[in-house]
């Protein structure tokens, strides 16, 4: 039995599993991220004091739909390019940090408290793992959705000897 789409390709990932697998991966490796890049500068991802939680809840969610939306803009084309995952990246930072601004201002902060806590991770290293991670996942989902290569298969799995 072998892996064929519907569409003829044989081998590829369908994009919306590729999205999905990629989606999930971003999350994970975003959290992962940030949290062990905060626990060695022994700083906050978000530094702005009494704010809670919701600049971050709100920050992962916005970078988590932008990437999915940049991601998806990238798979679903016929030949699907690399260069999309620059546009995840991308995407992914300027939604965590549209996400900060506008969690603080739903957390009760000030305008200018919270364009203060966007440009504190805009201009951290935290700025640069969301960015990262982007690029990452985005360049994996692609390359899901690239490959032409078929699962592994053991020789006696072959049909020639039957």
């Amino acid at each position: 039995m072998t892996s064929q789409r519907a569409d003829g390709d044989p081998g590829s990932v369908r994009p919306g599993v590729a999205l999905a697998l990629a989606t999930v991966s971003f999350v994970a490796l975003l959290i992962f991220g940030l949290g062990m890049l905060s626990l060695g500068l022994d700083e906050d991802v978000i530094a702005t004091r009494g704010l809670g939680p919701a600049p971050g809840v709100a920050a992962t969610t916005l970078a988590t739909l932008a990437f999915a939306a940049g991601l998806w803009s990238g798979v679903r084309m016929t030949r699907p390019s690399y260069g999309a995952a620059g546009w995840c990246a991308v995407a992914s930072f300027l939604g965590y940090l549209a996400g900060v601004w506008f969690g603080a201002l739903l957390g009760g902060a000030g305008l200018a408290t919270a364009v203060g806590a966007a440009g504190g991770v805009a201009t951290s290293w935290f700025g640069v793992v969301v960015a990262v991670v982007g690029l990452v996942c985005g360049w994996g989902g692609i390359a899901l959705v690239r490959t032409r290569a078929r699962r592994p298969r053991w020789p006696w799995e072959d049909d020639a000897d039957e």
